[in-house]
């Protein structure tokens, strides 16, 4: 996919919007001890405000191996975010993985609260970046 600069922003835009509804889906789960479905959305709003920084750089990955490889190789090796935020974001793709699809394994308050913790401190550093950048485009 090519994008013009403009593209790029709206895109970003878009899918970082989409990442904050997540969250608040996510925490109105943890209110409700909904603590599978709130793992879930927690990792997908992370997803979501990775691929809004992604796309900044015109990478736009498919999967979410993809997007877990590109997280690794343009923010936390370029330098742009500390090796914790990318072992959040696998950690988080596991534990989704886990409560999605996984049988007799248990999803937790503790596993919930730390998954929304982990995606909300992603968000806001995703934020972060993505202003650098668009200042850069």
């Amino acid at each position: 996919m090519t994008l013009n600069v403009e593209e790029k922003k709206s895109l970003s835009s878009y899918r970082l919007d989409r990442a904050d509804r997540l969250l608040e889906d996510a925490s109105l789960l943890l209110k409700e001890k909904r603590w599978e479905s709130s793992v879930n959305r927690s990792y997908y709003a992370a997803l979501s405000a990775a691929k809004a920084a992604l796309i900044l750089f015109g990478i736009d990955p498919k999967s979410h191996e993809g997007v877990k490889t590109m997280v690794n190789k343009k923010l936390v090796l370029d330098g742009l975010m500390p090796r914790e935020y990318g072992k959040w974001f696998r950690s988080l793709l596991l534990e989704r993985e886990d409560a999605d699809y996984a049988d007799y394994v248990t999803i937790d308050s503790t596993d919930a609260e730390e998954a929304f913790k982990n995606a909300s401190n992603f968000i806001e550093k995703i934020k972060n970046i993505i202003n650098m950048l668009i200042q850069q485009l």
